[in-house]
């Protein structure tokens, strides 16, 4: 079973739901604002993805930090920041097994495909 998490309000992640119920593949979703999400589970993605793949930089979220928590971010920086703030990982978020995958992009649907 595939592991989404994202927030329920996003459009592509309502769009990749609606793409994997649509393909068959089970898969369990989790609001990343309620999932109590810890350093540790953001720094295991950040492994696996890359932390700079995973942090959203492009949101309000993003926008909205001060300015010094923008600058200089490297991988611990920005692991407390997602932690603090959810809202600023990139989704959705695909754990299936030993994998991470982020975004919705083509190769990650293919990834995800049967």
């Amino acid at each position: 079973m595939i592991e989404v998490y994202g927030l329920n309000n996003c459009d592509t992640c309502r769009k990749a739901r609606k793409w994997l119920d649509e393909q068959g593949i089970e898969h369990r979703f989790h609001d990343i604002r309620k999932a109590n999400l810890d350093d540790e589970a953001i720094a295991g993605w950040a492994v696996k993805a890359g932390w700079e793949t995973l942090l959203n930089r492009r949101g309000t979220t993003w926008r909205g930090l001060p300015a010094p928590d923008r600058e200089d971010v490297d991988e611990g920086s920005a692991i407390r920041l997602m932690t603090s703030h959810p809202a600023l990982i990139k989704r959705p978020v695909f754990v299936t097994g030993s994998d991470v995958l982020v975004g919705f992009t083509t190769d990650v649907q293919k990834a995800l495909a049967p």
